[in-house]
């Protein structure tokens, strides 16, 4: 994870920066089964993601362990789930979109929505318990929804894009 990717002011990331790739690193080495993370906001761009030099890398050695390898990929299909999700919800009356699931022969996909619009995607392996992966994504929506104000995602828009 790029922690020391510098703020707009120069500095490094703000304690609450720090605090979200913590969670996110920890979700991450601690659920097994994951492969990759995003947070993505409302408007599609990837704030915070598990991998974020994977682009680079996946392109170079031509790995493609993800979808395509990189997490701008990943937050793309997140976004557009999303999207499709919460369309599909209001055409149904059926509130808000909680979360998404989807099984596939070689991996899963979940998204589970954060704060303000924001989602969190996980891309797991195909033997991944559902259940410890839901729930673990709960409590990271439960643990970083309060902090993601729109400041925070404004700092972490820029971090993304300086390091990329």
């Amino acid at each position: 994870m790029n922690a020391q990717a510098p703020t707009a002011q120069g500095r490094g990331p703000s304690s609450q920066a720090r605090n979200l790739h913590w969670l996110l690193t920890n979700l991450v080495d601690e659920v097994p089964g994951i492969r990759s993370v995003a947070v993505v906001s409302s408007d599609g761009l990837l704030l915070l993601s598990s991998d974020p030099d994977r682009a680079d890398e996946a392109a170079q050695t031509g790995e493609n362990n993800g979808p395509r390898g990189s997490s701008a990929d990943l937050a793309t299909i997140v976004s557009g789930l999303g999207s499709l999700t919460n369309g599909a919800a209001k055409l149904m009356n059926g509130g808000v979109v909680k979360q998404t699931m989807v099984a596939m022969d070689e991996g899963s996909l979940f998204v589970m929505a954060v704060s303000d619009g924001s989602l969190l995607g996980v891309h797991a392996t195909p033997d991944c318990d559902m259940s410890v992966i839901a729930y673990h994504m709960a409590l990271f929506v439960g643990r970083a929804g309060h902090v993601l104000t729109p400041e925070l995602r404004s700092e972490l828009r820029k971090s993304m894009e300086s390091a990329q």
